[in-house]
């Protein structure tokens, strides 16, 4: 098996590595004979140093716990077939020591039957002599439990393989690259941000902005008057003539000025209080959809999209929503607005300037399409180039340890540092752009200005100075304006495509529902736990082959199942689709009598409980991990705890329930957390129980607590479990064998085993189990 295969060709002393130094750390005993030191460590101590020889001359913890577990194998026969007898001598040299006379006479007896059966079938296994661990030629212990992972690539199927990596199809591809869009931003993206906003809040907003942009230019025209009232001309008593202001109509002026720029205070407070709360909503609005659909998404969707890609949408994406495109939709309508009345005012004073003003309208337009189109899609493309920095720093957080472990530091740094090179060159070209647009507007504005000035030459005999002077003002203030608003229009454009990449991802094909009234089953269903696999087939995603070919079998109810297959042969792929987390390519599964494709995602899975390979926790109190949904009263948690063998530890804890888990439960021990999703299946005690190799990753004597545990409070309820040790099947009522996603073979244990054909039996004899 793989386990075996690495270590003898790895890590083992005629491994490629054996001129390291290599530190195992392990709960398995096979390969302990060949290592050169042996460290054993007992409640965070270490407590005994030496070799394997060593160790088991010493009679401390490390013989003790060699004791317990060959004699549990020599009570149920589990010692595999032999090669020779030379290796049966140095097995009882080996293990006598620590063995009483009457477990080495059984040792001795059932290494004789396992060399006579070796010899009589013929059947030669690689299993070499136990030498000294410096030796040469000494290789690993045979196993004692099997650790089945086996590849399953055979003959012309690895040529097959290998011309698909090399030339993937693009359903094989698993990361597709990152879809940028080109052209123009869709009239939708903007629609989908109003509708965020509201209708009527936006167009409150515009109406708004409206009059004060309105009321601004009439203060303006206001103001030129009012510098061209004539004075009173009186005669003094001594024939002198003076000017005298005329008292009641400054007032009036005065008053109707003060007044329009009230009313543009309140215009402007109107509006802006407007166009920021609408914001908030389209914010929170967008926000909410993103999330509600990544969390609805299939789990194709996660395999094929790099975790910086989402985050990206998460914290870019979504701080543009919040913070910037308010503040430049504001300031673009603004420009907006100041640039129409530019032509209107100038207009007003000189009429024969709105001649010019059409082929000046028309370059400006041809020079901001261009600049817009430019930087919309530089902008696209430094959005897309910013995802990759984002997976690389997950990336190598996630791996920091292993990175450290072998002083690749600088290289990580430096990849870093280039994927952020790499999103920078977009910059340079926008720089260029901008400099490019910068030109262009100084002639358009310079233009505006000469015109207007030329008109109020030529018509200098009808103007007042007041109306010129508007007239020259607008005009040169009309340069800053034209540049704002080409620049608040690209921004608006660039950072609206914000909204285009949450929209996205808003919109990406969704699980089922989770709830479908029409089909919604009893309370009590299921009541017996019978599954019926009928012509089930199943395949990750589209363009992939299937994993799952033709599944027909009934599971009685209260039945224990065992599944194994090599790597590859559909096991998990069959819980999966248990679970509907792949959904059917064809044929059905039915709980009890009913088809599981009807039922809502809720219904269903909330029936369902796994104990998973690798447990789950999640940052929080102990008590929110065993009971998230906070359903059940402590007492029932406490003997929840007890019977998954707990309660004394969580007892121990300062905070006991209280007590904060980190992130995956980094603070507690790989076995803690198994049991803690044991006593968390308890709680839920549905009528189907999904082991998905539950204890792969754990040492014996807690995959010992765990079965003890199962067997008993789970006794009427029905089982499916994957085994990754076959010894852990052995209990069941039957074993379903997988191989390339078919079932080749179904039937008790017993008969599996007595059928030295089977593809179960010549698994065991791999596993040393017969």
């Amino acid at each position: 098996n793989v386990g075996k295969h690495i270590f003898e060709k790895v890590v083992g002393p005629n491994g490629i590595l054996n001129h390291k130094t290599r530190i195992l750390v392990t709960h398995g005993l096979t390969c302990l004979p060949q290592v050169d030191v042996i460290i054993v460590l007992k409640e965070g101590e270490i407590v005994e140093v030496g070799s394997f020889e060593e160790l088991i001359g010493h009679a401390g913890s490390f013989a003790e716990y060699m004791k317990t577990y060959l004699s549990e194998k020599l009570q149920n026969d589990k010692i595999g077939t032999l090669k020779d007898d030379k290796l049966s001598e140095d097995m009882v040299s080996i293990f006598g020591s620590v063995l009483n006379e009457e477990e080495r006479t059984l040792l001795e007896r059932q290494l004789s039957e396992s060399v006579d059966k070796s010899v009589h079938t013929g059947e030669v296994l690689t299993v070499p002599e136990f030498k000294n661990s410096n030796s040469d030629d000494s290789q690993c212990l045979p196993e004692l439990e099997d650790i089945q992972k086996t590849s399953y690539i055979v003959g012309h199927e690895t040529d097959k393989l290998v011309e698909k990596i090399t030339q993937p199809e693009q359903g094989l591809k698993l990361i597709l690259d990152e879809k940028v869009e080109h052209g123009m931003v869709k009239f939708a993206v903007f629609w989908t941000y109003l509708k965020s906003v509201g209708v009527v809040l936006s167009m409150m907003t515009v109406i708004l902005f409206v009059f004060f942009n309105g009321i601004s230019i009439y203060s303006h025209i206001w103001l030129s008057e009012w510098s061209s009232d004539l004075p009173i001309y009186r005669n003094g008593t001594n024939g002198t003539i003076f000017k005298e202001v005329d008292i009641p109509q400054r007032n009036m002026r005065l008053l109707v000025y003060g007044a329009l720029g009230l009313l543009q205070g309140i215009f402007t407070i109107f509006a802006s209080l407007a166009l920021y709360v609408g914001n908030i909503y389209a914010g929170r609005a967008l926000h909410d959809h993103l999330v509600n659909n990544i969390l609805a998404s299939p789990m194709m969707f996660f395999d094929t999209t790099p975790t910086g890609r989402i985050l990206n949408r998460f914290s870019k994406d979504v701080d543009v929503l919040d913070t910037q495109i308010g503040r430049i939709y504001e300031s673009w309508l603004s420009c907006l607005l100041r640039v129409i009345s530019v032509p209107i005012v100038i207009g007003y004073s000189t009429p024969y300037f709105l001649i010019a003003f059409l082929p000046l309208a028309i370059i400006y337009i041809a020079v901001q399409r261009f600049y817009v189109a430019t930087s919309r899609q530089l902008k696209r493309l430094e959005s897309t180039l910013r995802s990759p920095i984002y997976s690389h720093f997950g990336e190598s957080i996630n791996g920091v340890a292993t990175i450290r472990a072998f002083g690749q530091q600088n290289v990580f740094i430096q990849s870093s540092e280039n994927k952020v090179d790499e999103n920078n060159r977009c910059y340079y070209p926008s720089i260029v752009a901008n400099r490019w647009l910068a030109v262009r507007l100084e002639f358009v504005g310079n233009s505006v200005v000469f015109f207007a000035c030329l008109f109020a030459v030529f018509g200098r005999a009808t103007l007042t100075g007041g109306t010129v002077g508007l007239s020259v003002t607008y005009a040169l203030n009309v340069t800053q304006t034209l540049n704002w608003l080409v620049r608040m229009t690209t921004e608006l454009e660039t950072n609206i495509i914000a909204v285009e990449r949450v929209k996205e991802y808003s919109e990406i094909p969704r699980e089922a529902p989770l709830i479908i009234a029409e089909t919604t089953p009893e309370k009590t269903w299921p009541q017996k736990g019978e599954i019926v696999f009928s012509n089930y087939c199943v395949r990750y995603r589209n363009g992939l082959d299937l994993v799952l070919k033709d599944i027909t079998c009934r599971i009685q109810p209260s039945e224990k199942i065992g599944i194994v297959g090599r790597t590859g042969a559909g096991k998990s792929s069959l819980l999966l689709g248990l679970f509907r987390i792949i959904e059917s390519a064809s044929g059905n599964i039915y709980i009890d009598g009913v088809d599981i494709s009807k039922l809502g995602l809720h219904h269903l899975r909330s029936k369902l409980t796994i104990i998973p390979q690798e447990p789950v926790l999640f940052s929080g109190t102990l008590r929110m991990n065993l009971d998230p949904f906070d359903v059940h009263l402590d007492t029932t948690i406490w003997r929840a705890l007890e019977h998954a063998h707990l309660k004394s530890f969580v007892e121990s804890l300062p905070k006991k329930l209280y007590h904060n888990c980190t992130e995956g439960g980094e603070n507690l021990s790989v076995g803690q957390r198994q049991l803690i999703c044991l006593a968390r299946a308890l709680l839920r005690k549905t009528q189907i129980l999904i082991l998905d190799e539950a204890t792969a990753a754990v040492d014996m004597e807690t995959d010992k607590l765990i079965q003890e545990t199962i067997w008993q409070e789970f006794e009427s309820c029905t089982i499916l479990t994957i085994a990754h040790r076959l010894n852990t099947v052995l209990n069941s009522n039957r074993v379903m064998v997988l191989d390339a996603g078919r079932i080749i073979e179904f039937d008790s244990p017993s008969k599996l085993l007595s059928n030295a054909d089977s593809v179960f039996f010549k698994m065991a004899c791999d596993a040393n189990l017969v």
